[in-house]
């Protein structure tokens, strides 16, 4: 079962009228701490990862299960059961013999599915299966000026490097917030 902690945050999300899978986020943050605390293992990143939006479902978030051709029948399957179970008793025990068979099977997995490394190439991987951005459609890419402010954020953050070579360069709009040399 999800902490109340996460509960609390996933329902100021909602209140705050963000999307079903950012309160989802809360539940997947809470997989991974549990992982990298040793509470329980996983046999993969993906594994961390999924086990948020399943709890998400069960607590009641609006998440909707997986549309068809991304994921397997059995998947979606799972999701909109969960989904139900979410709606019908959000507030329902589970089973103890079932939660300590879960906990068992689950603890004796590694734990370096939940590290820093692991979860960036995982990222890194999901990014690169919905492709570069260039190939989508204009819709979905940032439109000019949200790009220029990313852009001009990212140069803020990172100052700007005269070709590549040399020292870091002031950017023209202000000072670098760290100490030049």
């Amino acid at each position: 079962m999800p902490e109340e902690r996460t509960k609390r945050r996933a329902a100021k999300d909602k209140a705050e009228g963000k999307a079903a899978s950012t309160q989802a986020g809360e539940f997947v943050r809470e997989e991974i701490e549990h992982v990298r605390e040793g509470k329980h293992g996983a046999r993969s990143t993906k594994q961390t990862i999924a086990i948020g939006p399943s709890k998400a479902r069960r607590a009641g978030v609006a998440l909707p299960p997986p549309k068809a051709g991304r994921t397997s029948k059995r998947t979606r399957r799972s999701a909109a059961r969960d989904s139900e179970k979410g709606r019908a008793e959000p507030a329902r025990k589970p089973s103890p013999r079932r939660s300590r068979a879960t906990r068992a099977a689950l603890e004796r997995e590694p734990h370096a599915a939940a590290s820093r490394t692991a979860l960036s190439r995982q990222a890194h991987a999901s990014a690169r299966g919905r492709g570069p951005v260039h190939a989508k459609p204009p819709h979905v890419r940032r439109p000019g000026r949200a790009h220029a402010a990313a852009a001009r954020r990212a140069n803020e953050h990172h100052g700007r490097r005269d070709r590549g070579q040399g020292p870091r360069v002031a950017p023209p709009w202000g000072e670098l917030t760290r100490a030049q040399d």
